[in-house]
C-alpha cells in the first residue's frame, strides 16, 4: 500500500508583503548603500561570471529584487550574460525602487512559490538567498520544482541559502530578530534553511542535476558588518578600500575543505536535465 506524506505542520508563517514593504522603505529611506551590501553583490557577482553559461542567454530570471532595490545589485551582471532579464519579488516598495533604478529589467509582483511565467520559458534563473525567507522548510522544495517548471531543458540553475552549518548562523537563528534587527546584524527576518548537504539532496529531489556546490560569503558578518557600518560613517575612502579588500579576502576560504562551515551562504549550481 503506497502510504501518503502528510503535510509539515505549520506553526510559523511567512513575513507578508506588507513587513517587507516596510523593510524596503526603512532601507531606501536611510539610503542605505553601506560597504557590506557592496561587497555583498561583488561576491555574487564572481559566482554568476563563474557559473553562468558563457554564451549569451536569451532570458534569465532573478527571484527577488532586493538587492536592486537597495544598491547596485546584479542585474548589471546579468544584463551582460542575457538578452532579456526579469525579476520578481513580493514587495511592491521594491519592486518600483528596483524598476526606477533599473528601467529596462522586467519585474513582477510575484512569489517564488507560484511563477506567473509559462514552462520552459528561461534558460536560467538566478536565486541568491531567496528561499531562506520562507518559515517552513518543505516551501524550499516547493519553490524549487517551480522554478525547475519555468526553466528550459539544459537551463542552469544558480541558488545561493544561509548555510545551517555554519555556527554562526545556527546561533544568529536561534536568537530573537528583534535583537539581531536591533543590533545591525540582521536587517530582515530570516527563515528556515538547510545544511550544504540537505541543500543538494533538495535540489536533486526536484529533478536538478546538481554540477558544483560550494560555499560563499566568508568573511565573519557578526565583526564585519558593525565594522563597515561605522566605516561607512566615519573612515576615509582609502580605508573603506581597504576594509572591502580584506572581507574578499576571506573568500579564499572557499577553497579549503572547511568552507561548509565558514562560509554564510550554500552556492549550488544545478542544471535542469
Amino acid at each position: 500500500m503506497t502510504s501518503i506524506a502528510q503535510p509539515e505542520e505549520r506553526t510559523e508563517v511567512d513575513t507578508p508583503p506588507r513587513e517587507w514593504n516596510s523593510i524596503a522603505a526603512e532601507w531606501l529611506e536611510r539610503s542605505r548603500q553601506d560597504l557590506w551590501r557592496r561587497h555583498s553583490d561583488a561576491v555574487n557577482t564572481m559566482l554568476i561570471e563563474r557559473w553562468l553559461p558563457w554564451r549569451v542567454l536569451d532570458s534569465v530570471l532573478k527571484t527577488d529584487l532586493f538587492d536592486e532595490a537597495v544598491t547596485t545589485g546584479l542585474y548589471p551582471v546579468l544584463s551582460r550574460h542575457a538578452k532579456n532579464t526579469a525579476a520578481i519579488d513580493v514587495s511592491q516598495t521594491v519592486i518600483d525602487a528596483a524598476a526606477a533604478r533599473y528601467p529596462r529589467l522586467r519585474t513582477y509582483a510575484a512569489d517564488v512559490r507560484a511563477l506567473p511565467f509559462e514552462p520552459c520559458s528561461f534558460d536560467a534563473v538566478v536565486s541568491i538567498s531567496t528561499l531562506d525567507h520562507f518559515a517552513n522548510k518543505s516551501d524550499i522544495g516547493s519553490a524549487l520544482l517551480e522554478i525547475f517548471r519555468v526553466l528550459k531543458p539544459g537551463g542552469t540553475l544558480i541558488l545561493t541559502l544561509d548555510n545551517a552549518a555554519n555556527p554562526i548562523i545556527a546561533v544568529r537563528n536561534r536568537l530573537p530578530y528583534s535583537l539581531t534587527h536591533a543590533a545591525r546584524l540582521v536587517p530582515y527576518p530570516t527563515g528556515k534553511t538547510l545544511n550544504p548537504w540537505r541543500a543538494r539532496e533538495v535540489v536533486t529531489s526536484a529533478g536538478f542535476e546538481v554540477l558544483e556546490s560550494s560555499a560563499v560569503m566568508h568573511a565573519p558578518r557578526v565583526v564585519a558588518i558593525p565594522l563597515m557600518n561605522l566605516a561607512a560613517k566615519l573612515a576615509s575612502p582609502r580605508l573603506k578600500k581597504a576594509l572591502l579588500s580584506a572581507a574578499m579576502a576571506f573568500e579564499k576560504l572557499g577553497m579549503l575543505p572547511t568552507r561548509d562551515v565558514t562560509g554564510h551562504f550554500i552556492a549550488i549550481r544545478a542544471r535542469k536535465p
